[in-house]
């Protein structure tokens, strides 16, 4: 696998097309981090670190509005891939749906979203956009 980031994204994806209450990726440091971003700004509803094996997986309970069935993420969207890396600096910070969506970036102090580390004047690569 060339993208684990896209992979993580693509799962995400497919569970909310097919409506799934709960979708399980292998983990990572960095897939772990994006997880917790997701869980702080309330698009998902709870996720577990499961160690099983060398690698282990985590356990995402997706959020879903229950009147309407419709799910918290709209869309999530794949930014820097391993062919094309796209850095900002902090005075360059992408805003997503004029602020209501966020970015995850990585960057040298950890993986934030946009508005943290614009506040902390620190730039870093555009994982993905998430609204």
């Amino acid at each position: 696998m060339t993208d684990p980031i896209a992979d993580y994204l693509t799962r995400l994806r497919n569970a909310i097309q097919a409506k799934h209450r709960v979708v399980e990726v292998p983990a990572s440091n960095l897939k772990k981090e994006i997880t917790k971003i997701l869980f702080e700004k309330g698009y998902i509803m709870n996720y577990k670190f499961v160690e099983d094996g060398p690698q282990g997986t985590i356990k995402i309970a997706l959020k879903y509005d229950v009147v309407n069935k419709v799910n918290a993420i709209k869309k999530l969207i794949r930014i820097s891939k391993p062919g094309m890396r796209k850095y900002t600096g902090y005075k360059d910070m992408p805003r997503v749906i004029n602020g209501l969506g966020i970015a995850i970036l990585s960057t040298s102090k950890g993986v934030m979203t946009n508005k943290e580390a614009a506040d902390l004047k620190i730039g870093g690569e555009v994982l993905c956009y998430v609204y």
